[in-house]
Parts: structure tokens; sequence; C-alpha cells
């Protein structure tokens, strides 16, 4: 099965992903991309405590995953994809090597600069052009919490 899941989320693996998304995709990974915590071996054993037995972590650094997409959305395992910041996906995005892809933008915090668009999302003027370049490269973007909230359509995010 594909991808199941792409989202961007500040916090990576943690209570709403794997409790809130992962109880209704039943994802057999999870696939974090992130430089640095692809270089780091105790943040990567400290995220791995936070899914249920079972369910594989693996982490991959931008560069990496985008080699490693197209077999990720062709492989019988259901997974997961997340990345800390818009920057990253863009990364891994570029070349349009994710168009038509459904991107969840479900949480970004509060730090100087950025402005209050949802409970749980703050974009500054570097997130929000991320954002658009995101759009340009073909992804479907919404915010979203958790799988029972309402999404919030890109134009309604950047308004």
């Amino acid at each position: 099965m594909p991808v199941a899941l792409y989202r961007v989320d500040e916090r990576l693996i943690h209570g709403q992903v794997v409790v809130g998304w992962g109880s209704q995709l039943r994802p057999d990974r999870y696939l974090v991309v992130d430089a640095a915590v692809a270089k780091s071996e105790w943040e990567q054993e400290l995220y791995a405590l936070g899914v249920p037995d079972g369910t594989q972590v693996e982490f991959w650094s931008p560069d990496e995953a985008r080699g490693s997409l197209k077999a990720w959305e062709e492989s019988d395992l259901t997974s997961v994809l997340l990345t800390r910041d818009l920057h990253t996906f863009l990364e891994l995005a570029r070349g349009g090597l994710l168009e038509g892809r459904a991107l969840n933008v479900g949480g970004l915090h509060l730090r100087k600069g950025r402005e209050e668009i949802l409970p749980y999302l703050f974009l500054d003027p570097s997130d929000r052009a991320s954002l658009r370049s995101l759009e340009v490269e073909g992804l479907l973007i919404s915010a979203q919490d958790l799988p029972g909230s309402q999404k919030v359509a890109l134009e309604d995010l950047l308004v």
C-alpha cells in the first residue's frame, strides 16, 4: 500500500500521530524524514519508544528519502511519513516527486515571528512561502490535527 499519510508535525512521533492517526490508519511503519534525527541514535531511540510493539520506525535524511519514495509507495507495508517542518518536506517533494499526494500539516507551534492560524498551526513568512512552493510542486495541502477534526484547505491557511 502506498504511504497512507504524509504529515508535517514538529513533534514527529507523539500521541496525536500514534494514537489519533495510527489507530485509524494502522501503519506497519513510521518513516521519519529529518536530517538531524537521521544522525542521532539517542533521538531515534526516544522516538521509537512512542510506537506500538511490532511497528517499525525508520529514520532518513531528505536526500536518502527521495530515493526511497517509489519503493515506499509500492510496498506492501502501510506507512506514515513525517517531517518536522515544511522546508524538509519541500526538499523531499522537489521536482514533482509527490505530485498529487495529500499533505497534512498537523502541528507547527508558536515561536518568535509566527502568527496563529489555528490552535495547532502557527506560520511565519518562510512557512507561507514553503506552503506555496509545495502547492506549485503539485501537493494537495490541508491542515488537520486529528482524523476526526475538520480539514482546513490551503487557501484558508494563507489568508
